[in-house]
């Protein structure tokens, strides 16, 4: 489904019926990156998938990005399906959009899922490494990123051992649009720090990390979730970074225990 927002088409899909939870994909990925989590979890619940701008089939314009402005389009998106509230889950760059959502539309979420993020912002090294990607990548195309990020977002086990899964995520990586790629890059590169707001954090709070991620480790989600009161982490086995891919059954089992527990509370 298609929806304009704030001047830019996006993509959704929405399945399901009952408590809405909302799935915001990694960078450089898309909305299909979560198709075990909408088959299986839509049985349940309301599952609501999005191709943030530059991605997938939303339009992808040549501008500055900024994860307030992805935020400020899932707002828009919430509006149009006509959720007050819902649960917000989000891996690696879904992971900084949630903070951007949290700062800026906290009345809209009724519960947190941080999956393979960070709460700290790039250190000088990292920024750079950005920006010289994004040169790449406006010179060569997604190719570029594709070589460079599969073998980090999957773990050494899934790369030797599913081809089919390392095929799928090139493939998603390849489709995505050279204005999208980019513009993560610098949305992701200007993101503030959110370790400030961790403590403020009063909200259900899951966190999620493959055991084998590089790209933000165990122990840098363990940060996480030692700084939001309350909050639960779990620690996914056999997976990388892109833990809900290579584990779904596992990632779907603790997004659903979570879920159940939110709903057991009273609103």
């Amino acid at each position: 489904m298609i929806v304009e927002v704030n001047g830019v088409r996006l993509a959704y899909d929405d399945r399901g019926a009952g408590t809405p939870i909302v799935f915001l994909h990694a960078f450089p990925l898309n909305r299909t990156m979560w198709a075990a989590q909408e088959s299986t979890l839509s049985q349940r619940f309301r599952v609501i998938t999005v191709d943030l701008r530059g991605h997938g089939e939303s339009d992808a314009p040549l501008w500055r990005y900024t994860l307030d402005q992805y935020a400020d389009d899932v707002n828009a998106l919430l509006d149009h399906l006509s959720i007050q509230r819902a649960v917000m889950a989000g891996l690696s760059m879904g992971g900084y959009v949630l903070f951007a959502m949290y700062r800026r539309h906290s009345d809209r979420i009724r519960g947190l899922i941080f999956a393979d993020t960070r709460a700290e912002a790039d250190q000088p090294a990292q920024a750079t490494w950005r920006f010289n990607l994004a040169q790449k990548v406006h010179q060569e195309g997604p190719k570029a990123v594709a070589d460079e990020m599969v073998p980090k977002l999957l773990s050494p086990s899934t790369m030797q051992k599913n081809p089919a899964l390392v095929e799928r995520v090139r493939a998603i990586i390849l489709s995505t649009p050279i204005s999208g790629i980019v513009g993560d890059l610098m949305a992701i590169a200007e993101r503030p720090d959110s370790t400030p707001l961790l403590k403020t954090i009063t909200l259900p709070t899951l966190v999620l990390v493959g055991d084998q991620d590089r790209l933000t480790t165990p122990e840098e989600n363990r940060c996480l979730a030692d700084g939001i009161p309350g909050a639960r982490l779990e620690i996914i086995p056999g997976a990388g970074h892109l833990s809900n891919m290579e584990q779904p059954e596992l990632f779907n089992q603790a997004v659903s225990a979570f879920m159940e527990s939110i709903e057991g509370e009273k609103v």
